[in-house]
């Protein structure tokens, strides 16, 4: 049976051809090798018989181009098997530069990686400027760099500094970024204008866009020598090139090549060839598939519009923002109306500065009300309880609300480590109640755990897996357990930082040996990011469930004493200005040898005790758990991966080693059996 074709090309009455990519079976384009080969060939064709012009669209609504097929990564088994794949793709889209006619981008929603890439190519980009507009080089979250040319052609166009802040962050960009930065040569306001604008490009045919001279002048070989380090510095600031080095690589190549000549195509395809093989970027495209699985498990969101949240405190009223900002209708109850109001404040400066457009945070904060009276209740879909962590406060609330909820609603609780049953014991109908529980912030936290017990209804847990990607989080099924998967396995982790701490182990140094295995915060900061007395409260109750015996807390304890909370108080175990920790300096002193394996391994036989108890499905969900809600590092794949990576003995033996040397506390586990 013949395949279908993932481009369709037509040429209209005015000498135009309009290429549209629709790749069959998918939802989505991605430049597959079946795509590119397939574009080659058209593109011979048009060699053979010119049109006048060229434009190339994407026939899928929800945008251009997602990038390459990452599933295709994982067949690559040596350098050269990956520099051939690349080289081929580099070809394909040099011959699309190369035509003798004007081409046109014509792109809406998304444009991303290769996708962008392929935009690059064509002489022009054209845009639907709306809200939907995303465009960006994410390889580098990958552990690689851009590959079909892209290193060369983002700085030719860009310049170098505007080129280089995209590869290097990986962030994408807006409509309005996007003009001004010359991704886009013209935005028109719908699908509807980019035929048209694109018509009036092929027959204008203007210069191609250039930087200034003087940022064409930053790629000089003399230049670039003097700049390179300017660039690098932020690179080394955020991360290590043992760790990360696909950043390292980007500036490599501009220093090296300066982004001319067919040496900087060659060098760009022998350095993402060598990046595909690494540990590095092998396990960040496994964190990638494992983002994937959790937004599957969200399933359809159905026709959720209205949310009702009882607490304006911190996680309460940044719950609340959040749903508005991403579009639903929000009542936000709490006593007293002044308790509302910081609340609602807050969250006007959040949709200011998460939105950008005056318009978009004036209606988002429309969509946000103070609801002293829960008027909300009786028509909300979902209705979060995110008031302080006490059983029978909650379960009061619960005895008010009950009665009044709609039908088919759901109510959820944003505990951070009170077991679903206990909660649910005096509701006429416990099986509608889960956990939804946020992570702090909410607005950089992308995980929530969706909490449930025996009791909980099949329709109530799915209302609450797809609520969750309704607002563009992950949802991570976890069943009802004191800490549930992330706060569960946190504690020892901070507990051991604690341990340290007492042993008389500055805490700064404490936090540089887990910045040394790759964590991206160390536990201290962690414990002030959380909040201390949060900190405290869910390691009393977890160590209680558990039986375990805490460290000795009086640091702690003095600090929630005084008041000094963590960052949300502007002091905890650091002082904190700005949103950054004021870290004293540690000077020269090394965490001592075994230090990170201790808060590692702590971390690790929490994990495996938590598979082991089936407080979710299986291994992958806890290494997603781990990796979104607690910043495990995520080049090394997840916790239970890295342990496989390491040796499953070699772990267990370590084990028993910090057993004989500090205590029960580091006693294997037996379900590290059932992971080798």
């Amino acid at each position: 049976m013949e395949r279908e074709s993932a481009w369709r090309l037509r040429r209209d009455g005015d000498g135009l051809a309009w290429l549209l990519l629709d790749k069959p079976g998918a939802s989505t384009n991605v430049l597959s090798r079946d795509v590119l080969v397939e574009l080659d060939a058209c593109l011979a064709g048009l060699e053979r018989d010119p049109p006048r012009g060229l434009v190339l669209r994407s026939a899928k609504a929800g945008g251009f181009v997602a990038g390459a097929d990452i599933k295709e990564f994982d067949g690559l088994d040596s350098v050269e098997t990956a520099y051939g794949l690349v080289r081929g793709g580099q070809r394909v889209l040099d011959r699309l530069e190369a035509l003798p006619f004007p081409t046109v981008a014509a792109l809406h929603g998304f444009a991303l990686g290769g996708g962008l890439e392929l935009a690059l190519a064509c002489r022009y980009r054209v845009a639907v400027g709306d809200e939907r507009l995303a465009l960006g080089l994410p390889e580098v979250q990958l552990g690689i760099h851009p590959g079909f040319g892209g290193t060369v052609r983002a700085v030719r166009l860009l310049g170098v500094r505007s080129a280089m802040d995209l590869m290097l962050t990986g962030r994408t960009v807006r409509a309005d970024k996007a003009a001004q930065l010359g991704l886009a040569d013209r935005l028109v306001a719908d699908e509807a204008a980019l035929e048209s604008a694109a018509r009036e490009l092929v027959a204008r045919a203007p210069p191609p866009r250039r930087p200034a001279l003087l940022e064409r002048a930053l790629s000089w070989p003399l230049v670039r020598r003097l700049l390179r380090p300017s660039i690098l510095a932020p690179v080394r600031a955020r991360a290590r090139a043992e760790h990360y080095p696909a950043p390292f690589a980007i500036v490599d190549l501009w220093a090296r090549h300066g982004a001319r000549g067919v040496d900087a195509y060659e060098a760009e395809a022998r350095s993402i060839a060598r990046l595909f093989l690494t540990e590095t970027s092998r396990n960040l495209v496994r964190v990638f598939l494992l983002q994937d699985r959790l937004k599957a498990l969200g399933g359809k969101p159905g026709s959720l519009q209205r949310v009702h949240v009882v607490g304006a405190g911190v996680m309460g009223g940044d719950i609340a923002a959040w749903c508005a900002a991403r579009g639903l209708e929000v009542t936000l109850q709490d006593r007293r109306e002044e308790w509302v109001a910081p609340a609602l404040a807050r969250a006007r400066a959040f949709f200011e500065r998460r939105l950008r457009d005056p318009a978009r945070a004036a209606e988002a904060a429309t969509r946000l009300r103070a609801d002293v009276a829960g008027e909300g209740v009786a028509t909300a879909d979902v209705v979060i309880e995110a008031i302080f962590e006490n059983l029978e406060a909650k379960r009061s609330l619960y005895a008010d609300l009950e009665p009044r909820l709609a039908p088919q609603a759901l109510l959820a609780t944003n505990t951070s480590s009170i077991a679903l049953e206990p909660l649910a014991e005096r509701l006429q109908r416990p099986g509608r109640l889960v956990g939804l529980h946020f992570f702090n912030p909410v607005a950089q936290m992308p995980l929530v755990e969706v909490v449930h017990s025996p009791a909980t209804e099949p329709a109530a847990l799915a209302l609450a897996l797809a609520f969750a990607r309704r607002i563009d989080k992950l949802p991570l099924p976890c069943r009802s357990s004191p800490g549930f998967l992330v706060n569960r396995v946190l504690v020892p982790y901070l507990f051991e930082a604690m341990h340290a701490a007492a042993e008389g182990v500055p805490l700064a140094v404490i936090d540089r040996a887990a910045l040394d295995f790759g964590m991206p915060m160390g536990p201290v900061e962690l414990a002030d990011v959380v909040g201390l007395d949060v900190c405290r409260h869910v390691g009393r109750i977890v160590a209680e469930a558990l039986g375990r015996r805490p460290p000795d807390l009086a640091q702690l304890e003095e600090r929630v004493a005084a008041g000094k909370l963590g960052r949300k108080s502007g002091e905890g175990f650091y002082a904190w200005a700005d949103g950054k920790a004021l870290k004293p300096p540690a000077g020269d002193v090394a965490p001592p040898p075994e230090l990170a394996d201790r808060l590692v391994l702590a971390l690790l036989n929490e994990c495996v005790a938590c598979l082991r108890e089936g407080l979710v499905e299986d291994a992958d969900l806890v290494d997603a758990g781990i990796v979104f809600g607690a910043g495990f590092a995520p080049f090394r794949g997840g916790p239970l991966h890295y342990a496989r990576r390491r040796g499953v003995p070699a772990v267990v033996a370590r084990l028993r080693e910090l057993e004989a040397r500090h205590g029960a506390r580091f006693a294997p586990d037996p379900g590290w059996e059932r992971l080798a």
